[in-house]
């Protein structure tokens, strides 16, 4: 309020953070004379409140999940109430959004703890701590409506976006429309969700939010009175920006468009990118951003590529925000083109200072589970159950990689060959053409030979690479053509080498001549130290409880302490039996990563 009263706004819009859900600011706004981009402060009280947005949904005909729909007092209440329903359930808070205050319990143990972890950010997040218990769909998909209406009574769709892809029920990736559904299923979810906003009186952009099962089966999950993330992709396929439309409603226009106007054109694909490390269980990272190089924008034989974000090179990523840092949207005729458009993208987009999760998202878009539309919001825990770890390339992978290292190589070696005033040696000193790649534990022998604009490689089993880039040294990311197939591979220097990242695997090449690959195979390799007598902290942030004292002694998997970052509550347990001998931090204290947190005796 303060910063419309000192420029003069006459309107605000709210993006889409928790203030945009916020009924009290709407009013506000209203009191000072300034509009409000958004819903009428009723519909976003009504809706805001999962609790009550349940009741509305159930008196407008819409399908409802099975639940408690009142506020939830206490740890044991949960536990009674999820043993009643039948585990497993979800936690969730009523003033909930973003993936903050929500757990899910197997049985009442989790549900005991689930309760106290969604309370605390709940509240921390929202101001408002009351949670509710709601039975947990197995094996469900995430599918949600747009919806869009105005002031004068009309209430459109268009379509869904399909969010089945969520890590710790935070969403990772988007698409629109969904592989799941059916003409007759969208309608019947399209018109679901307009009698519901018709019966809230609804007059903006919002969401309602679908849990799915694999049979097409469909229930209300929740209504977000806001832009939601993710609302590019729908933007894309429809060719509507929402923002305007959302500007235009507050301005009291009516809908342009009737549902009749409606048409989904191609198949978009947004990527969330993350300020997270995905090899630490995807814990937050923060810092300063040291290289921001997004892949490039625009429309080109009918692929488009969008990147959304507030992030530039030189600014520092905290642990007081959500770790969200940009999007990557793609859009394309088909869902694989869309995919692949979104693959390239992925690996030309180069972020250093921060951990992120750019090689993952480049992993998901090469697994065969995604490629196929099977998805469900259990796709990550699947597919993963023993967390992330960078892959490393094998096979015809492996020689790309070492045909790239190969290229770079020879170009770095003809310009050191051009550098002036160089001794003239005795006799013409002969450049060996013969070369060996070691891309991890891997051999690659081959003679390279020029050609106009390019290299050709020759592997000692007589296949022939031709690698052929526009990449200058210092570059971040190399793009080019590998027997003429576009790529891109993100370049970090090495001595006598380069780091090599591309479709999520990663790897350190190293280009010598025949002797010196002799050579460095006899190099003694340094012995990683045991570091499990400490435990280290995964992440900065505020440590906000420690559960354990000197002295006590711990079983695995006993809670050790809590942290908070990014609006977030992470739970540190005991890898390991022991007696803890030290504590390095205390409540309230502010840590960095991999500082010591406890140490076992």
């Amino acid at each position: 309020m303060d910063a419309c009263r000192r420029t003069g706004a006459d309107a605000v819009h709210p993006g889409y953070g928790f203030l945009s859900e916020q009924a009290a600011f709407a009013e506000a706004l209203a009191a000072a004379g300034i509009a409000f981009i958004g819903p009428n402060p009723r519909a976003i009280r009504s809706m805001g409140d999962k609790i009550t947005s349940k009741t509305f949904a159930a008196a407008a005909g819409v399908s409802t999940v099975p639940g408690h729909a009142g506020v939830v007092e206490t740890a044991a209440d949960a536990v009674r109430i999820a043993a009643a329903i039948g585990y497993p359930v979800m936690i969730k808070a009523s003033a909930g959004g973003g993936g903050k205050g929500m757990r899910i319990a197997h049985n009442d143990a989790e549900a005991r703890e689930g309760f106290e972890r969604a309370r605390s950010e709940a509240a921390s997040s929202f101001g408002d701590d009351r949670l509710f218990v709601e039975k947990f769909i197995t094996d469900p998909r995430h599918i949600e409506i747009q919806v869009l209406g105005d002031r004068h009574g009309n209430v459109i769709h268009l379509g869904e976006r399909e969010c089945s892809i969520q890590r710790r029920n935070q969403k990772v990736l988007e698409e629109a429309p969904s592989p799941l559904l059916d003409g007759a299923t969208r309608r019947l979810m399209g018109e679901q969700a307009v009698a519901l906003a018709r019966a809230v009186g609804y007059d903006s952009a919002g969401t309602v939010e679908f849990v799915s099962g694999q049979d097409r089966s469909f229930f209300f999950l929740e209504m977000n009175t806001r832009l939601q993330v993710e609302h590019p992709v729908t933007e894309l396929v429809t060719g509507l920006d929402l923002v305007e439309e959302m500007i235009r409603v507050a301005a009291g226009e009516p809908l342009r468009i009737a549902q009749a106007d409606v048409v989904l054109t191609g198949w978009a694909i947004e990527s969330r990118i993350y300020a997270e490390d995905p090899t630490r269980g995807f814990l937050p990272s923060t810092g300063r951003v040291t290289t921001y190089r997004p892949p490039r924008e625009g429309t080109e034989a009918g692929i488009t590529v969008r990147v959304d974000t507030g992030l530039a090179e030189g600014g520092e990523v905290s642990v007081f925000y959500d770790p969200m840092v940009a999007k990557l949207v793609t859009h394309a005729p088909t869902r694989s083109l869309a995919v692949a458009a979104q693959a390239r993208a992925l690996d030309s987009f180069a972020i250093d200072g921060i951990r992120h999760n750019i090689p993952f998202l480049a992993t998901l878009m090469t697994h065969r589970r995604w490629r196929e539309g099977r998805l469900s919001t259990a796709f990550i825990a699947e597919e993963f159950p023993h967390g992330f770890g960078n892959l490393q390339p094998d096979g015809a992978a492996a020689r790309r990689f070492a045909a790239v290292a190969a290229a770079i190589d020879h170009l770095l070696n003809q310009r050191k060959r051009g550098i002036s005033g160089q001794l003239r040696a005795a006799r013409p000193v002969a450049f060996d053409a013969t070369r060996v790649a070691l891309v991890g534990s891997q051999r690659f022998a081959f003679t390279i030979l020029t050609t106009g604009g390019g290299a050709l490689l020759k592997f000692d089993d007589g296949t022939m690479t031709e690698v052929r880039s526009t990449w200058r040294p210092g570059a971040p990311v190399w793009s080019g053509t590998i027997d003429g197939a576009t790529v891109a591979f993100q370049v970090r220097p090495r001595s006598n080498g380069v780091v090599l990242i591309h479709g999520g695997a990663v790897a350190e090449v190293h280009v010598y001549t025949a002797r010196e690959a002799e050579l460095a195979a006899l190099m003694p390799v340094k012995p990683v130290g045991d570091g499990g007598r400490v435990v280290l902290c995964p992440m900065p942030g505020l440590v906000t409880a420690i559960r354990v004292a000197v002295g006590q002694e711990v079983k695995i998997g006993e809670p050790l302490a809590v942290m908070e970052a990014m609006k977030m509550e992470n739970v540190l347990l005991a890898e390991r039996d022991g007696v803890i001998a030290s504590i390095g931090a205390k409540p309230g204290d502010s840590v960095a990563v991999d500082a010591v947190l406890f140490e076992f005796a």
